[in-house]
Formats: C-alpha cells, sequence, structure tokens
C-alpha cells in the first residue's frame, strides 16, 4: 500500500514563495515512474480542487489560477514529487494534498488529470497560509 507524504508547507505573505515536496513509500520505484500524480487544495467551506497533475512522460497540466506561478515536478528515482510555488496571493490558502494515480500500464494525461476522483492514492496534507 502506498503511503503519501506532504511537507514545506507554512505561512508567508503574499508574494512570496514555497515549496511542497511529497514523498511515496511502500511502492516500487517503477510503479512510480508509471503513473499520474497531482497536487490538490482544499480551503474551508470549499471543494477540492485540482491544481496540478504530472503524468508518466513529465506532461504537466495546471489550473488556470495557478498558471504561470506554480510548477510541479518529479524525481522518480526519489518518488518524490514538488509543486514550487512563486507569487502566492492569500486565495492560495488552502490544505494542500498530493494523489497518485495507480493504474496498469502506463499512465498519460487526459482532460481528467485534475479531477480528485480520479486519483486512489492521498496524502494527509500539508497547510499553506498567505497573508495579504
Amino acid at each position: 500500500q502506498v503511503q503519501l507524504v506532504e511537507s514545506g508547507g507554512g505561512s508567508v505573505q503574499a508574494g512570496g514563495s514555497l515549496r511542497l515536496s511529497c514523498g511515496a513509500s511502500g511502492y516500487a520505484s517503477a510503479y512510480y515512474r508509471s503513473d499520474c500524480l497531482g497536487w490538490f487544495r482544499q480551503a474551508p467551506g470549499k471543494e477540492r480542487e485540482g491544481v496540478a497533475a504530472i503524468d508518466s512522460g513529465g506532461k504537466t497540466t495546471y489550473a488556470d489560477s495557478v498558471k504561470g506561478r506554480f510548477t510541479i515536478s518529479k524525481e522518480n528515482a526519489k518518488k518524490t514529487l514538488y509543486l514550487e510555488m512563486n507569487g502566492l496571493r492569500p486565495e492560495d490558502t488552502a490544505m494542500y494534498y498530493c494523489a497518485l494515480k495507480s493504474s496498469r500500464g502506463y499512465c498519460y494525461s487526459s482532460p481528467s488529470d485534475l479531477a480528485a476522483d480520479e486519483y486512489n492514492n492521498w496524502g494527509q496534507g500539508t497547510q499553506v497560509t498567505v497573508s495579504s
């Protein structure tokens, strides 16, 4: 059973930067390399929303609200997913979750990349708070 653990959250002022990490354990590197991964966030009283996703080939997808400010990347050898967040805004304040879409074979980008119900493994989340 894969376990995902996020880190790197914190409190910053608007315009600041944070780098989130998500390490995977209990999972073979070969499987991790072939899967799709994503970052999601959920603010109080709001639904969980997709922020960014990356497929097995490294193709990335971003929500319009974060394009040009956030960058998703991964290191397969370390089984680690990253989210570089720049130009943070108060509306980015939320709990951030990483997720993995395990599947047979290689996972490639699709129109549902940012759909939470497509992912079957989740971390516990890391809080990001941006003050104005």
